[in-house]
């Protein structure tokens, strides 16, 4: 359906114009060293280019002594608070935290209880959706995509924002805390219409309840019957407050950021942060652990051995099993060496839901799969690059846990970061000061302006890489 949208042509004329592109784009990778071209903002050693400053986040995976890295273990830092304290502290008083989390990165510190209560009643009252808007927006553009369909569905509460293109800090806290509140509705309103078109499942759509904590809302909000466990929504809560925040430099947050720099809506600014969290590079990539455990449960006959479990993950890497990425999903981070504190965190939750829950099996694959896949890794590649897994590894295993649906896995990191992504969209708009905008070298060689009567239609159909210099040009080859 989406194909015939876009395909006037023939299958020979489009794979003839796709080659031409492919030929027309390509460039030397030698080139990016030779100009010292920082290809995904990361400097040579992996480490990301340095683009801004902030006070929000801080992620620590290592240190640098005589301009080497050096792994350590790794830390996640909210405003200069380490989210183990934050945990361990509501777990002790059996509290929900994400809330709390959401408060201390947009305000800076840590609330009071009056504080607290305040801004949670803010969020209860915000949680409403515009009259209409679930039959207008969501109903009626049904979207195979939980992810897509709400990115559409924020950028649609701009026409219902009467201040939207306000950009004072007012406002803006206004919208956020608005979208903050509104997120967990319109991800289970966006998956129950999914449900409907394309699984042929009922829908339901239960009352607000504004008292409900985030966790709590979502699980009502999701399951048919409105049940959930108290340790289920605190587990849940665990989740949300894990993915709140990953500093300024991760894909969406930056997305969120160079579009704040801009001088766009706010509603501009988080739906396109949603659109880069969906990717499988990014937010996406707890399905990809998913589709890895079942692959692995699917061909290795006893999980918990060793022996057998790594004889499948030297498959992996070699691109002999799995999709033959040679990736192992759910291992390695651009900043954590030694460890993901996210992942390990999670990892301990999960370790006292999943033998009562029937994942005894997934778990310690999960467990497995972290410890054997460095040695493994080395082997194999020869690279000497620290190996750790990070929170994808064990998030999917807690979701699954808690019944959640697969298509909720990536909106959920969304529902969470939404948080951090507002609290990075004001810090932008009151310290940015600059439109960020990053240079490109162009590459391309110089040609001359060919009159439309002396060209030549035609495609060239090989699409092998030739060095600019060595190139041959023949006439009409510029030409689609």
């Amino acid at each position: 359906m989406a194909n015939q949208l876009f395909n006037p042509m023939s299958p020979d004329l489009l794979e003839a114009m796709c080659s031409k592109i492919e030929r027309k784009s390509q460039i030397n990778p030698d080139d990016f060293w030779k100009y010292g071209v920082k290809r995904g903002l990361r400097n040579h050693d992996g480490t990301g280019v340095m683009a801004g400053l902030t006070k929000i986040c801080a992620v620590e995976g290592y240190y640098v002594d005589d301009g080497e890295r050096v792994p350590k273990k790794g830390k996640l830092k909210y405003r200069g608070i380490n989210i183990q304290e934050i945990v361990d502290a509501c777990e002790k008083e059996n509290r929900f935290g994400f809330e709390e989390v959401a408060y201390l990165l947009i305000f800076g510190s840590l609330p009071s209880q009056e504080q607290l209560d305040l801004f949670r009643n803010a969020l209860g009252l915000c949680r409403r959706l515009p009259e209409d808007f679930i039959e207008d927006v969501i109903m009626k553009n049904a979207s195979f995509d939980v992810m897509n369909e709400m990115a559409r569905c924020v950028l649609a509460l701009y026409s219902y924002d009467e201040t939207a293109d306000d950009t004072g800090l007012e406002n803006v806290l206004r919208q956020s805390v608005q979208i903050i509140s509104q997120m967990p509705l319109i991800m289970s309103y966006a998956y129950q219409v999914k449900r409907h078109k394309y699984y042929g499942k009922s829908m339901y759509f239960h009352p607000d309840k504004p008292e409900l904590s985030t966790a709590e809302l979502i699980l009502r909000s999701i399951r048919s019957d409105r049940h959930y466990t108290d340790d289920e929504a605190k587990l849940l809560d665990f989740c949300l407050m894990l993915h709140a925040e990953h500093g300024g430099g991760n894909n969406s947050t930056f997305t969120c950021r160079v579009l704040t720099s801009s001088g766009t809506d706010s509603y501009a600014a988080y739906s396109s942060a949603i659109g880069a969290l969906k990717g499988p590079r990014h937010g996406g990539a707890n399905l990809k652990v998913c589709r890895m455990l079942d692959d692995m449960l699917a061909h290795i006959e006893d999980v918990t051995d060793e022996a057998q479990v790594a004889a499948y993950l030297e498959k992996i890497i070699r691109k002999e099993a799995g999709d033959r990425s040679g990736l192992v999903y759910g291992m390695g981070h651009a900043v954590y060496t030694i460890s993901d504190p996210r992942a390990q965190i999670l990892k301990e939750k999960a370790r006292k839901f999943a033998e009562s829950s029937g994942f005894h099996k997934e778990f310690t694959l999960a467990c497995l799969i972290e410890k054997l896949t460095p040695e493994i890794f080395r082997r194999v590649t020869g690279s000497s690059k620290p190996l750790c897994a990070n929170v994808d590894l064990y998030s999917g295993i807690v979701y699954k846990l808690l019944d959640i649906p697969e298509d909720l896995f990536t909106p959920l990191f969304a529902t969470a970061r939404i948080a951090g992504w507002s609290a990075h969209r004001m810090e932008e708009l009151l310290t940015g000061g600059r439109i960020i905008r990053p240079a490109y070298k162009s590459v391309a060689l110089p040609k001359k302006y060919v009159p439309i009567s002396e060209r030549i239609s035609n495609y060239l159909t090989t699409t092998t890489y030739v060095p600019a210099e060595d190139r041959i040009f023949t006439e009409g080859e510029e030409v689609l």
